[in-house]
């Protein structure tokens, strides 16, 4: 039992990281839930951690389950409900400020589903099938909302994407 705890924390430890950073890119910024999302994805990832361990790639399983956390608390009514009494945090002096609000604006602005889809396809660079299958859904599906999601940036951010890029 000692020793599955050992694996478990090390797991924990090592993707942590990753996992706040997609979730902050599926909450469109919102660090708080972020913060929440893999909280409970780490939750739920020990409570099945002899199953877990046991997959093929682990780190997979838990983006996967971060990703339909993430979904199911969309769907949940109280998920538009925000405090507003603290002003948050800022972000530090690294890389373009300006450009990552822009960004993630424009991720706000997508629908849930679409946002998780282009989080998947391009920020953890998995296959159609892959996040088909982190979203339960058709691989049709998946195509069908990268392309409404990407047309959908271009909009929002206008056509010319390179100066985004070049930065």
């Amino acid at each position: 039992m000692q020793v599955r705890g050992d694996e478990y924390e090390e797991f924990a430890a090592a993707r942590a990281g990753h996992l706040y950073r997609a979730a902050c890119l599926l909450t469109a910024g919102d660090t708080y839930l972020a913060e929440d999302l893999v909280q409970e994805t780490l939750g739920r990832l020990y409570l099945r951690w002899g199953r877990v361990s046991r997959a093929d790639n682990p780190a997979a399983y838990a983006q996967t389950v971060l990703t339909r956390t993430f979904l199911a608390q969309k769907r949940r009514r109280s998920s538009t409900e925000r405090a507003t009494a603290v002003l948050p945090e800022t972000a530090g002096p690294d890389g373009d400020a300006t450009l990552r609000l822009t960004l993630l604006e424009a991720l706000a602005r997508l629908p849930v589903k679409d946002r998780a889809v282009v989080v998947l396809r391009y920020w953890e660079d998995r296959s159609v099938e892959e996040t088909a299958d982190a979203m339960n859904t058709s691989s049709a599906a998946v195509r069908t909302r990268c392309s409404r999601a990407l047309a959908r940036l271009r909009e929002l951010l206008g056509e010319d994407l390179a100066e985004y890029a070049a930065t």
